[in-house]
């Protein structure tokens, strides 16, 4: 069927929200993409099963700039609404670009996030888990996400970029804003503190270097001219907010699928060595990114009997296609031994995550800690009534009460 014959649909529905795994069985049953209507207007398609998602993250028919991108968005809302000012301040990250701009961001930002860096956070991350999980007993009864999944990645993130230790909490609720279902004037708001935030930071580092990563960038600018004002000011919020979001929702995640399938918990407590193997299940099973940042296609893309026009906006289902039963024997079974790779939980192509080994490092830590010190650790509520979070691109929980 040609994709201007699809009928746009609401998907994202409260219910949605609550239980995403339903809803996108029946997208992938019915067609390898559907065009639907987001909370606040907006056309999109979306792409729901593993192959056709893996090729649309690799095809550069689908791009990802940001001029292109908002001019897709303008002809593709519901109504004549602008979008709110303030987020345009952020964009010029290499998220948001193509080849060459990505290229080139992508390479200078890998020149200072490099692996030894990154390894060589190892202890300070077991150090900073130990002490969360030290201020803790067993037996209190705890929200996980507040004392434990955000304080560890927002303090690593934070630390790496030296970011003052007071203001990470405000950056929690800036953060939360961003990746939830909010009006305009909020994201403006939102994105007006963000762009302040880091141009003054970025201005303090620069008359006083430290250790850290964003003086590094800052560094690597000045150096070879190749980064601009605006491309730091972005390039730091990007590492900012995804470099604790995945995080945050990987642990609660983890730990809601490990509590409620006993006997995987088992298996891992009885046998730490599982420990990545279970981080990439838990990706997996759970994907802290239900869906990958917004594409628009430069030309029509063909997906099996669907052809998703030319300039329409794409949004790339990669929790659904981590559940796709043509790729994955049982997929909506946890197995932490099951045969490591090929989810698409950071994605796929010349986008794929820069921090995975971050977010795998500070993971294994978590986990490995928590079953450690609480090995019988239990949920403080029902499972019904855990709450998810009002966002399309986040796959998260409002609040993981546990008793530890």
């Amino acid at each position: 069927m040609a994709g201007t014959e699809t009928a746009a649909e609401r998907v994202f529905t409260p219910e949605f929200f609550q239980d995403p795994h339903s809803v996108q069985a029946v997208l992938r049953a019915e067609a390898p993409a559907r065009e639907v209507v987001t909370p606040n207007g907006l056309r999109v398609w979306i792409v729901s099963r593993y192959e056709e998602a893996k090729a649309v993250l690799a095809d550069p028919a689908v791009r990802k700039n940001s001029a292109g991108l908002r001019a897709a968005i303008a002809r593709n809302r519901a109504d004549v609404r602008k979008a709110p000012n303030g987020a345009l301040d952020l964009s010029q990250h290499m998220l948001s670009m193509d080849p060459p701009d990505h290229t080139r961001l992508r390479r200078l930002v890998t020149k200072a996030f490099t692996a030894r860096r990154i390894e060589r956070m190892r202890p300070r991350i077991e150090e900073i888990t130990a002490g969360l999980l030290g201020r803790l007993s067993a037996g209190d009864e705890v929200d996980l996400l507040d004392v434990f999944a955000f304080p560890l990645p927002i303090t690593v993130i934070s630390e790496l970029l030296g970011v003052d230790h007071e203001d990470r909490d405000e950056f929690r609720r800036y953060s939360n804003s961003l990746i939830t279902t909010t009006g305009p004037e909020e994201a403006r708001a939102t994105g007006s503190w963000m762009a302040t935030y880091f141009t003054e930071l970025i201005a303090a580092k620069r008359a006083a270097p430290g250790e850290d990563l964003l003086s590094a960038l800052i560094e690597t600018s000045e150096d070879s001219d190749r980064f601009s004002e605006r491309e730091l000011v972005s390039m730091a919020f990007l590492l900012l907010v995804a470099g604790h979001e995945t995080t945050v929702n990987l642990i609660g995640n983890g730990v809601l699928a490990l509590l409620t399938n006993p006997e995987q918990l088992g298996r891992l407590r009885a046998d730490l060595s599982l420990m990545p193997g279970a981080v990439e299940e838990f990706l997996r099973f759970r994907s802290p990114v239900n869906m990958a940042t917004f594409r628009f296609t430069a030309e029509p893309v063909v997906l099996g009997d669907v052809t998703i026009p030319a300039g329409s906006v794409v949004l790339v289902g990669l929790g659904s296609a981590n559940r796709d039963e043509d790729r994955f024997e049982q997929a909506d079974r946890l197995d932490i031994t099951r045969p490591v790779g090929g989810h698409l939980a950071f994605g796929h192509g010349i986008h794929y995550c820069l921090g995975a080994p971050l977010a795998r490092l500070e993971g294994e830590i978590a986990f490995r800690g928590l079953l450690t010190a609480f090995p019988n650790m239990k949920l403080a509520t029902p499972v019904s009534e855990l709450r998810w979070r009002a966002s399309v691109p986040i796959h998260g929980l409002e609040k993981l009460p546990v008793v530890l």
